[in-house]
């Protein structure tokens, strides 16, 4: 199709295309992966949706990624379980017949005070937030070689670089995400491969819907731009780190926080 033809043809503004492209986003049943699997399809890439538990959730992203003329898979996998990640990169790789691009967007949250917080609430979020990164990206690397353009765009969070209260588990592994993100950046780029991270602040999802109204409006109030972000914004971000537009950018991290960060 002409390159031209299917910006014209894309819904929501997207002016980035990118064809043809192989894309995994782990945990990508709901919130912030869903958006990320929604609009890489939307811009032409075919898709690996990937859920632990929540299988309704995955097919429905899957469906409506179909009904606007994409194309997704949906795979069940703990990226928690070296094993578990292992095979998820291999059906990927089969299902897509290649690999270009791997979304380490898995993650959850277990907030308790330190003086609270027991050996099960830090190893359950680390291993998932943070070994689970390792695991996919471990797994994924040498098919990504194979790409003449592979990706690795890893979800941080703006609570790596400024900590926050009771959630020492939770910014210990998206901290440590940046410094794997820098690592495989130096290492995988005389080969080919780009390595990104995107750190979001404060954006409306199921995950931070329970938090409670008062932390909510003293965070809006560190807010510059004056609201809370939502998911597409921080899957925009990730596209244009997908796409050939972000060949020269390596090792980076974006912040998408409406300015809460600075």
């Amino acid at each position: 199709m002409n390159r031209i033809l299917r910006f014209v043809q894309f819904k929501g503004g997207n002016m980035i295309d990118i064809s043809g492209k192989k894309a995994l986003v782990t945990g990508s049943s709901r919130g912030i992966g869903a958006e990320i699997a929604k609009k890489l399809a939307k811009a032409g890439a075919e898709v690996v949706i990937n859920y632990a538990n929540s299988k309704d959730k995955a097919d429905n992203v899957r469906n409506t990624i179909e009904k606007d003329g994409g194309r997704a898979h949906v795979i069940q996998a703990n990226v928690s379980d070296f094993d578990e990640a292992k095979k998820l990169i291999k059906e990927s790789y089969k299902l897509m017949n290649g690999l270009d691009i791997l979304i380490n967007n898995a993650g959850i949250t277990n907030d308790k005070l330190l003086l609270r917080m027991k050996e099960e609430d830090w190893d359950k979020v680390i291993d998932i937030n943070l070994k689970g990164v390792f695991n996919c990206t471990k797994h994924a690397a040498r098919y990504l070689l194979k790409s003449d353009s592979g990706r690795i765009i890893n979800i941080s969070s703006v609570v790596a670089l400024m900590g926050n209260a009771g959630q020492a588990n939770y910014c210990a592994s998206k901290a440590g995400i940046l410094g794997f993100t820098r690592s495989n950046a130096r290492e995988l780029a005389g080969k080919g491969v780009r390595v990104n991270a995107v750190a979001p602040g404060y954006i409306m999802t199921e995950m931070t819907e329970d938090l409670k109204d008062d932390v909510k409006d003293m965070m809006l109030n560190n807010i510059p731009a004056g609201r809370f972000g939502n998911a597409e914004e921080v899957a925009d971000a990730v596209l244009f780190l997908a796409s050939s537009m972000a060949d020269y950018i390596n090792g980076q991290v974006i912040n998408v926080d409406g300015g809460m960060l600075m």
